[in-house]
């Protein structure tokens, strides 16, 4: 009499002892390092190392025949894998494997793309090296051939935040046959509103001869004290390099009176996605999912910028732009996940 009652409670007990097995191995999934040679980033001309290491999540216990989504992550200024393989990367790695349980697996690359001042934006430059081509020719056919390539080219997605929201965009721009989606959290965009007046406050008073020590030989180089000047730097290497002749060098914004150099600046803003997509609309390829935030607290002023983009892109490209609560970092894994869901079409979840 008890019988069927006791079979149907052992067989409960075995299912749900293996569904507890299926959400522990999400649970307890980790980045793993994957070195790439840098075979691009050989000679560049800041002396800076070429192999890099990625970091690589992949959800356990996915069926074989599942669609796997990849995403190329490319993170914020100065950031890099590092921080994902260690306890950095835990949050995003419980993210994930709730993706995971919900039909959403989703392989995640998170990419190394540093310079001496902190970051490339992701670009070729000849003051910095060739950053694009490294992500786009090199990183992801090493991880691909390594771990698997999606299906299609409309599941491999591109993702990054601030500096790396801006390398997101560009590159998806420059090789829209590659990326089916893009997220993008609180990018480097409009530039007259979100960074001229930023660049003002921290490149005016940087004198010829500190200049010189920043950009001079790996071992002879003088870093400078200021984090916003090391950013300037940066950006400047990125965006106004002063060409093949002069490896290693840019043109800075302030020439020796500090008087502002609008023809250089008229070279930061032909990489400025806004100013990119407002005299082409259609700037995105026409498959391609634009998801574009920025919290309404961000201290850059990202919202502005991700909002511009939106209204310049969203008659022709499928996008939308989000304003969460929060500052310019917080509540990553939230937004990115929430991102993630829209361009793969689930209904996108509320942030905190």
């Amino acid at each position: 009499m008890h019988f069927p009652s006791f079979c149907f409670c052992r067989l409960l007990l075995v299912a749900l002892l293996s569904l507890a097995a299926s959400f522990s191995g999400y649970a307890e999934s980790r980045f793993e390092a994957f070195t790439v040679p840098g075979v691009t980033l050989r000679g560049n001309p800041l002396g800076d190392p070429a192999e890099r290491r990625v970091a690589v999540f992949t959800p356990e216990n996915v069926p074989a025949d599942s669609a796997l989504f990849t995403v190329y992550y490319l993170p914020g200024y100065g950031g890099g894998a590092d921080s994902f393989l260690g306890a950095g990367g835990g949050s995003f790695a419980r993210a994930l494997g709730e993706l995971a349980q919900v039909r959403i697996p989703l392989r995640m690359v998170v990419v190394d793309c540093r310079n001496r001042w902190g970051g490339s934006q992701y670009l070729n430059s000849s003051a910095q090296g060739n950053y694009a081509d490294y992500v786009l020719d090199e990183v992801i056919p090493s991880v691909e051939k390594h771990f698997g390539a999606p299906v299609s080219a409309h599941k491999r997605l591109i993702a990054g935040h601030s500096s790396g929201g801006f390398g997101a965009l560009r590159l998806a721009m420059l090789r829209p046959e590659l990326f089916g989606g893009v997220v993008a959290l609180s990018p480097d965009t409009d530039f007259e509103v979100t960074h001229r007046e930023l660049l003002a406050r921290w490149a005016k008073h940087v004198s010829q001869r500190q200049l010189e020590a920043y950009k001079a030989a790996p071992d002879k180089c003088i870093m400078p004290s200021s984090s916003e000047v090391q950013l300037a730097l940066g950006l400047s290497a990125a965006y106004a390099p002063k060409g093949s002749d002069a490896p290693g060098d840019f043109e800075w914004l302030y020439d020796g009176a500090g008087v502002w150099r609008e023809e250089v600046w008229k070279r930061w803003l032909e990489q400025d996605p806004v100013v990119l997509a407002r005299r082409n609309p259609k700037v995105f390829g026409a498959s391609q999912n634009v998801y574009l935030d920025g919290p309404d607290q961000d201290s850059f002023g990202a919202q502005k910028g991700a909002l511009a983009l939106w209204e310049a892109i969203s008659k022709h490209t499928h996008s939308v732009f989000f304003e969460p609560r929060g500052g310019h970092a917080d509540f990553m894994s939230e937004r990115f996940c929430r991102g993630i869901e829209w361009v793969c079409g689930r209904e996108p979840r509320r942030v905190p």
